[in-house]
């Protein structure tokens, strides 16, 4: 066990700082191994006190400390930090510090990516650049000059606008950043090195010229004009949709390869993981291309939600995150497939997300206790997050949601804010009472909406009696009634959409659900409904009622509303699992039901289908979201009945599978959403051909494609199918992109999610390939988090071999990255939904983990919850 037992935080405990830091100016000497660091900052003391000055600080070499220019001796340096006592009210603090970029291989603070210089100081990586009040309500003015080797690190990025540079005498050159917005320590940046560089340029609306530059690597300029274009995109959306203009003279992304994140928001310099800025045909898939939109424009909305309105503390996070996630959300959907992108964003729900809530890591998305911030940066605090703000979007409508974020904006600029301040603004801008609403952000798990109903045809009445219910967590045992705004739609046995009408007014389709229990009467109803409901996923729950496969086929076909269309071919797959389950287990023979053959097939044929939504249509649902509709499986049987009902479906409508694939044929390769969605569901096509053995047709995709889309789909057919093509693919491959690390990552992703009983040998060959590190995250992400996330029937082998490999990964991760090492473990602590004898072998292995003698913070929290 760890040395010293890890603190727990509470967010009750929440003071203010005793000091303020009004600005600070870093004078930074890059070298390899002997960065020297002298931060001078202005503190004054926050009301009448004499308490100390407390610093944090890790691993750092302390050279000198100064106040108002004198050196003193009067300081005790902890293990993480430093203190200072007896200071006057207000002073200027001097401290200089030396650090070690190249030896840090936790990618936190200050470090070596490749040949460049790169930070990452979300959430507490400040700390290890010099000794500061890390902590996100403290805003100062950064100003930074960095000095470093001009031959090698021609480019000196930080954050703002650059005001000043120059040569020195032997060599060396510095460049001098201002930037005029105070900012927490977490959003400080810095980039040295030598690139190449995209340039250009975007004027806003109110006539302000923007630089903007993206910072690629040596040969990578052709790869980064999707990312360009979207920058712009989202400049112009936020501009357009929410009114919010950016506010620096320059905005610059680098992207780097050694990255633990997908990407950083630090202002006016956002740094971010290299595979989501490089884009073409070649490199880059249909899904690639949306992540970069995606993720270009999350970090570019950050810079009003979040930087310019901050968190107040950490357990805040959700206040940037799930509305940034949100508006990134909103932004692909107006760019794209707005029923797609919803779909995509449910599934996570359903999976992981769910998997979360119902693990011993279950938070609320503003944690109410932590032990190290970084395990909280989870699906909940994002995801769930995004829902939580959707559902005020739901609740308000688009207008009164715009006015409340322009409050938010207004009241909170250049501040440290909370989520009650958030909700507040929503409140007053709408005239909306959202006091039971907040407990959302308060209460952990995933409710469960249990609905019944009842029609009177005399009266021509139909009820619905709607039943709410949270399962306990851990650490919350009771829970409260939430406020669920649940959409639904009526529709005759016809197909036809019913007016709804309460004490003879026309409603809307949402429905307010406040208590434990409700009921909702509905008027000049003629004959017996199908209720479609949670339209659009209104609220993030689980839905009980019982469909019958006639109601859901229904829905599937006449919907008006196409996510409902979507769900209720899911409900279809997921009531044929649960009746081939029972069947497995009674020895009979898997089947697939008539009811989901016909759904199939008759969204096979509706030409009038976007083929987005078609692909979506026809794709099952993975294990970990099958999972949660158990309280207990065994694993194993499950992914039998999955496997077996693919393949059933592959052979039933085998000669519409080819229809499907002949038809969504394109000529050429463009990132338009009519191709993207041709290819999705041609793609689809292909997957099913596989399994009904069309070797020839993988095969000849493979030869023939000219874009990465293509061919990683035929990859994935044949490896999935176990094709015998599917090894001299593999080969093929990996000789043509062998020097390009994020196009291979693809290569060892298909590799350790292929469905046989070798592919754990496989996997743990491929960690001595030649391009394979454990010091990139990417390449371990790509390898061993694909082989535990995405292969649950490989990983949880009964004879524990799976487990035993991620282990030894842990072990060696715990020293070097224990960020990443805590998010590998998520597999082995969420085991409540496997069968009795995988619990055993799991908890055996996290006991092992937990007597480890110099256990990490970010591995202790997660294990010890698990075992408790």
């Amino acid at each position: 066990m760890t040395q010293t037992k890890p603190q727990v935080q509470y967010r009750e405990d929440y003071q203010p700082p005793h000091y303020w830091i009004d600005t600070l100016d870093l004078d930074i000497q890059l070298h390899d191994s002997a960065t020297e660091v002298v931060a001078i900052s202005r503190v004054r003391r926050n009301g009448e006190h004499d308490e100390p000055l407390v610093l944090d600080g890790e691993q750092l070499e302390l050279l000198q400390v100064a106040v108002n220019g004198v050196d003193i001796a009067q300081y005790q340096q902890t293990e993480n930090g430093l203190v200072l006592s007896q200071l006057p009210e207000a002073f200027v603090l001097t401290i200089k510090t030396r650090i070690n970029p190249a030896g840090n291989t936790a990618l936190e603070g200050l470090y070596k990516s490749g040949s460049a210089f790169c930070t990452q100081c979300e959430a507490q990586g400040f700390r290890r650049i010099t000794y500061y009040l890390d902590r996100p309500d403290v805003l100062a003015r950064f100003s930074t000059r960095i000095t470093a080797d001009a031959a090698a690190y021609p480019y000196l990025l930080s954050n703002g606008n650059r005001v000043d540079q120059g040569t020195l005498d032997d060599g060396r050159h510095w460049v001098q950043w201002q930037d005029p917005f105070p900012k927490p320590a977490y959003l400080f940046a810095l980039v040295a090195g030598d690139f190449d560089v995209l340039r250009d340029s975007y004027t806003t609306l109110s006539g302000r010229n923007v630089a903007l530059e993206i910072f690629v690597d040596k040969g990578n300029l052709h790869r980064a004009g999707h990312a360009m274009d979207s920058l712009k995109a989202s400049m112009a959306w936020d501009e357009q949709r929410c009114h919010l203009e950016y506010d620096l003279d320059i905005y610059m992304i680098v992207a780097v390869d050694f990255f633990n994140m997908g990407a950083m928001e630090n202002k006016g310099l956002n740094v971010f993981n290299a595979k989501f800025v490089l884009a073409d045909a070649n490199t880059a898939t249909d899904g690639d291309y949306l992540d970069v939109e995606r993720v270009i424009g999350h970090e570019y909305f950050h810079n009003w939600t979040g930087n310019r309105v901050t968190c107040r503390d950490w357990f805040q996070l959700s206040l940037k995150e799930g509305l940034t996630v949100f508006r990134d959300q909103e932004f692909s959907s107006d760019l794209g497939s707005r029923t797609v992108n919803r779909i995509q964003n449910v599934r996570i729900m359903r999976g992981p997300q769910f998997a979360e809530d119902a693990g011993p890591m279950a938070h609320p998305i503003r944690p109410d206790a932590v032990i190290e911030m970084n395990n909280f940066y989870t699906l909940t605090v994002y995801e769930k997050g995004s829902e939580v703000i959707r559902m005020l979007h739901t609740l308000l409508g688009e207008q009164a949601f715009q006015r409340g974020l322009a409050l938010y904006l207004q009241r909170h600029d250049g501040q440290a804010a909370t989520c009650d301040d958030f909700v507040a603004a929503m409140s007053e801008a709408s005239g909306r009472d959202l006091t039971r609403f907040k407990r959302w952000y308060s209460q952990a798990g995933t409710p469960v909406l249990a609905v019944t109903d009842a029609y009177d045809a005399e009266q021509q009445r139909y009820t619905l009696t709607v039943r709410q219910h949270t399962p306990a967590t851990r650490e919350q045992p009771g829970k409260l009634p939430l406020h669920i705004p649940l959409s639904l739609a009526l529709y005759t046995e016809q197909g036809e959409p019913l007016s709804l009408l309460v004490n003879g007014d026309t409603v809307g389709p949402v429905l307010d659900v406040l208590e434990d229990e409700q009921q909702f009467v509905f008027e000049q109803i003629p004959s017996r409904p199908v209720p479609a409901l949670l339209q659009g996923f209104s609220a993030p729950v689980k839905l009980d009622y019982p469909y019958s496969d006639e109601q859901l086929t229904l829905l599937a076909k006449s919907s008006i509303d196409e996510f409902v269309r979507w769900d209720a071919v899911q409900m279809l797959i997921n009531k044929a699992v649960l009746d081939n389950l029972s069947r497995l287990q009674r020895g009979d023979v898997v089947s697939v039901p008539r009811p989901l053959i016909d759904v199939f097939r008759t969204t096979l044929e509706d030409t009038s289908l976007d083929r987005a939504l078609q692909a979506q249509m026809l794709a099952l649902p993975d294990l970990g979201s099958l999972l949660e509709l158990f309280e207990q499986v065994d694993i194993g049987l499950l992914g039998q009945v999955h496997q077996q009902l693919q393949a059933e479906l592959a052979e039933a409508l085998r000669p519409l599978w080819q229809q499907a694939y002949e038809q969504n044929l394109t000529p050429e390769y463009r990132i338009e959403h009519q191709d993207i969605a041709r290819r999705a569901m041609k793609n689809v096509a292909l997957g099913y051909l596989a399994l009904a053995g069309d070797a020839v047709k993988v095969q000849q995709q493979y030869q023939d494609a000219d874009n990465m889309t293509d061919t990683l789909a035929a990859m994935k057919a044949a490896v999935r199918a176990e094709l015998n093509e599917a090894d001299v693919m593999l080969a093929d491959f990996e000789a043509k992109w062998r020097q390009d690390g994020l196009v291979l990552d693809n290569w060892f992703r298909l590799q350790a999610t292929a469905p046989g009983e070798g592919t754990l040998a496989r996997v743990q060959q491929l960690m001595s390939h030649p391009t394979f590190s454990m010091n990139n995250p990417n390449r371990i992400r790509a390898l061993i988090g694909a082989f535990i996330s995405a292969n649950p029937l490989q990983f949880h082998r009964l004879d524990g071999a799976g487990y035993d490999l991620l282990v030894s990964v842990l072990e060696q991760l715990n020293d070097s990255n224990p960020q990443v090492a805590s998010r590998l473990v998520t597999p082995l602590i969420q085991f409540s939904r496997l069968d009795d004898a995988r619990q055993g072998l799991i908890k055996a292995r996290l006991q092992q983990l937990m007597a480890m003698p110099a256990l990490s913070r970010d591995l202790f929290e997660k294990i010890s919850k698990a075992l408790a």
